[in-house]
């Protein structure tokens, strides 16, 4: 019994001389992982916080815009989107706000403000509002008649579901420069680009026609040349 209590006795020596060397460490793994969970709530929280609010504001930024488009009064509606973005930059409906207050600017010929509620959304808004940023944007600088600064904005759009909408307005702006031929080539990419239930099909298609319509491929032209000395032969 006296063995047993005396390797007891070691054992708990020994555990408390472990504990002296290490516990103070073990506290603060212990306090940093509570601290990290805290914080990782907290931070989740602050972000549905957010996002309520952001949406709140949302509301009343659309509620504006029905309001604003009926009265052609577009001022206030570029006031609650910035609103919306200056305190909600990272939300999803601050970049939303912003497209529908360039959206109200373009069609009141506000030219400047829709350029720079659009410029926000490309340099700060997700990848999909981005995308539409950029087409409207360059469609602006078109109706501003500054077709290489649209040219240079539409080369920024890269993500294949808006490459045959790119492509129509380049078209646009390709004939306000009289560069009938490219613009030709531009729509023919924008009719094949298109998908089959998409709207832009049969516009870009529309325009394609109105500019002489599709060309053949070289090897086509081969093709159909080889079909009619086929035909002569077979006459013969």
């Amino acid at each position: 019994m006296a063995a047993y209590d005396l390797e007891e006795q070691e054992r708990i020596d020994a555990l408390k001389d472990w504990w002296k060397s290490w516990g103070v460490w073990i506290y603060a793994a212990v306090g940093a992982l509570l601290i990290g969970m805290l914080a990782m709530q907290g931070w989740r929280y602050y972000q549905k916080s957010q996002g309520e609010q952001a949406e709140v504001l949302f509301k009343s930024v659309q509620k504006t815009a029905q309001e604003g488009v009926a009265a052609k009064e577009t001022r206030k509606l570029s006031e609650a989107a910035s609103a919306i973005a200056e305190k909600f930059p990272n939300a999803f409906y601050a970049s939303e706000a912003q497209l529908m207050a360039a959206k109200a600017s373009f069609e009141a010929s506000d030219f400047t403000t829709a350029k720079k509620h659009l410029q926000w959304v490309v340099d700060k808004g997700p990848a999909v509002h981005s995308n539409v940023a950029k087409v409207r944007l360059a469609s602006v600088l078109l109706e501003e008649n500054k077709f290489e600064e649209a040219l240079k904005m539409l080369d920024q759009v890269k993500d294949d579901a808006f490459v045959s909408m790119a492509a129509d307005l380049r078209g646009d702006v390709l004939i306000s420069q009289g560069r009938r031929d490219e613009a030709r080539a531009v729509y023919q990419i924008a009719v094949e680009k298109a998908g089959d239930r998409s709207p832009m099909k049969a516009l870009s298609q529309a325009k394609l026609d109105g500019v002489g319509g599709s060309t053949a491929k070289p090897a086509d032209k081969k093709d159909d040349a080889k079909d009619k000395k086929d035909s002569k032969e077979a006459a013969k």
